[in-house]
């Protein structure tokens, strides 16, 4: 089997996935993905898309992602382990679909107005 590569966004954080068959093992920016993502939240996010469509120790996923933070990270990499389970089986899209994992989340921060200490906070106002 040829090895499939996908990518994935969430906020500003941008996933490259390279799927091959293995033993199950995923890298993220060359360490295993349980010591970059630390928290169990995080690696649940991860393992969703491999748990959901059943395919749990058949795939070795490497992965480079840069950009944001590291939940934006955790999300984007979900995504792009989803595109590629799907480009590999099109049968577990149904799966996946149902859960919310192939639809790109496309919600961004807002951006800081001019006039305004952040995008929406104003200045505290004192009628003296």
């Amino acid at each position: 089997m040829a090895t499939t590569n996908t990518s994935g966004r969430r906020k500003t954080a941008v996933a490259r996935i390279y799927l091959k068959e293995g033993s199950g093992n995923i890298t993220v920016n060359d360490k295993d993905y349980k010591v970059y993502f630390p928290t169990l939240p995080l690696q649940y996010i991860v393992n969703q898309a491999i748990e959901t469509s059943n395919q749990a120790g058949k795939f070795d996923v490497l992965v480079n992602v840069k950009g944001g933070g590291i939940t934006g990270q955790a999300e984007a990499t979900r995504l792009a382990i989803a595109k590629a389970l799907v480009e590999l089986d099109p049968e577990v899209k149904p799966a996946l679909r149902a859960k919310g994992l192939m639809t790109r989340d496309s919600r961004m921060v807002e951006r800081k107005k001019p006039g305004r200490r952040k995008a929406r906070r104003r200045f505290q106002f004192s009628k003296r």
